[in-house]
């Protein structure tokens, strides 16, 4: 009975690790898509100078288990659901422009999301493809906006039907879509309706 019943823990605690790591992985992907929806990132563009992508640390590629850190210029690219023991397993590689990544990855900074996937990261899960920040680039809803950029026109089935905003580096002259921060040395001017999709746009003059 004794054998039997620490079998039994055993099982349990296994079972209690995987629900756990299950959860937490669900409700990154939550947590995501509910940003993506909203578009509430979108309409927050930092004012602060641009900044460079975050170069990779020295670690190598591979496997990682749930909980596991990410170190600073790396992504998420697939996840293995047999992988550490049933937790399931997520692999990690260098940040790089032009790459599909799992719904659960850190994004590091000068990176932008352009397209989506609901069925990707060797899982069915949410995938997004991540690229380098241009000016004139189309990006979803929910994609970080790199210092010193500007949305500047909007479309609402673009993405998946998450929606796009085209991002452009701030400069006088353009209108950009309302509901975004002032980037230091600019302000606003006339607004015109048309603007941003027929979201309406402010003019950017030098402040």
């Amino acid at each position: 009975m004794k054998i039997e019943y620490r079998h039994l823990i055993s099982r349990l605690s296994a079972v209690a690790v995987v629900v756990r790591s299950r959860l937490a992985a669900a409700l990154g992907v939550v947590a995501l898509l509910a940003t993506a929806l909203t578009g509430t990132a979108a309409g927050t563009a930092s004012a602060e100078p641009r900044t460079a992508p975050v170069a990779a640390t020295q670690e190598a590629p591979g496997w990682v288990c749930p909980g596991t850190p990410i170190p600073p210029g790396y992504v998420i690219t697939s996840r293995a659901a047999n992988g550490c023991n049933g937790a399931g397993a997520w692999y990690m590689q260098p940040a790089q422009d032009g790459i599909w990544i799992c719904a659960t990855s850190p994004i590091p900074p000068g990176y932008v999301l352009t397209l989506h996937t609901a069925n990707g990261c060797n899982s069915n899960i949410d995938t997004w493809f991540m690229q380098l920040a241009r000016d004139g680039q189309w990006v979803c809803a929910g994609s970080p906006i790199p210092a010193g950029y500007v949305l500047t026109g909007h479309i609402s089935t673009g993405c998946g039907n998450i929606g796009v905003w085209f991002q452009q580096l701030a400069r006088v002259g353009l209108y950009i879509c309302p509901g975004q921060p002032i980037p230091p040395g600019y302000r606003t001017g006339t607004f015109n309706a048309t603007m941003c999709g027929g979201l309406g746009g402010w003019l950017l003059l030098s402040a």
